[in-house]
């Protein structure tokens, strides 16, 4: 899901302002442990993805106000420099990420994976033609398989973060790279206050309009909340087969690019 912080001028104080009263400011976990697990549970996140996918593309464009093309551009653009051969990008969802990657690097080969049959079944329409139905912990490549991997928006949702990025690692030759797209909470207070205050009391409310399903983006707000971001990203990243991670925020620090190179095995 993607989602961007956008407020009317004469909206944004107040809005600040209740954001601040609800005490935004400070970083909100889910208040029970199964209530995380069942957050980031596969079949949950897998109806949920069937359920928006119809008008998925279209809440994305509206809800970010056109940003999403400018961040997976900016993706496509590092991931160009390393011209891989062979790219993988999971949690490929309705394709966007992978078909700007086509695009950049036209002589790559492009396969996008994801565990959602509905969202794949879009990405084809669109064009994309290498596509697998399988989950992100079990992927169906021998080892050292792909030059680079990519994930946007998709590893936040993923059950076992650690066990994504060993697969990830996995299927990576010895000199591969990664790139990770996610949302993450602005490092500025007043901004984070603000964003919040959107992600959780606005977006679903217009959400509900837009792809008829708001339980899915009160979900988007509740997996922002939980997600490492930053520095925390990068030392899981780095526990898990990578190293010399780069963090680039992006729209004010709510979402963030992150870079890292295979290990050595």
């Amino acid at each position: 899901m993607i989602a961007s912080f956008t407020t009317a001028s004469g909206g944004f104080a107040r809005n600040w302002l209740v954001a601040r009263g609800l005490n935004l400011s400070e970083r909100r976990q889910l208040n029970w442990p199964e209530q995380i697990a069942h957050s980031r549970d596969p079949d949950t996140v897998r109806e949920m993805f069937n359920r928006v996918a119809i008008r998925y593309d279209l809440a994305n464009h509206v809800l970010s106000g056109g940003c999403d093309f400018l961040w997976r551009r900016r993706a496509a653009e590092i991931v160009s420099k390393w011209n891989p051969p062979c790219i993988l990008d999971v949690a490929t969802g309705s394709g966007d990420l992978a078909l700007s990657l086509k695009n950049k690097l036209p002589a790559s080969k492009v396969t996008g994976v994801d565990f959602s049959s509905d969202m794949l079944a879009i990405a084809q329409r669109k064009g994309l033609r290498d596509t697998i139905m399988a989950d992100a912990l079990q992927l169906p490549f021998a080892d050292q398989s792909f030059d680079a991997v990519t994930i946007a928006f998709g590893l936040r949702n993923m059950r076992d973060w650690t066990a994504a990025l060993l697969e990830m690692r996995r299927v990576l030759t010895q000199s591969g790279h990664l790139l990770v797209l996610d949302f993450s909470l602005p490092q500025n207070s007043l901004v984070r206050a603000a964003y919040r205050f959107y992600l959780h009391y606005i977006l679903p409310r217009v959400c509900a309009v837009l792809t008829r399903d708001k339980t899915a983006y009160q979900y988007l707000g509740a997996s922002i909340e939980n997600f490492p971001s930053n520095r925390a990203l990068c030392d899981l990243i780095e526990a898990n087969g990578f190293v010399n991670t780069t963090v680039t925020p992006l729209t004010a620090g709510i979402v963030t690019l992150y870079t890292a190179e295979a290990r050595a095995l």
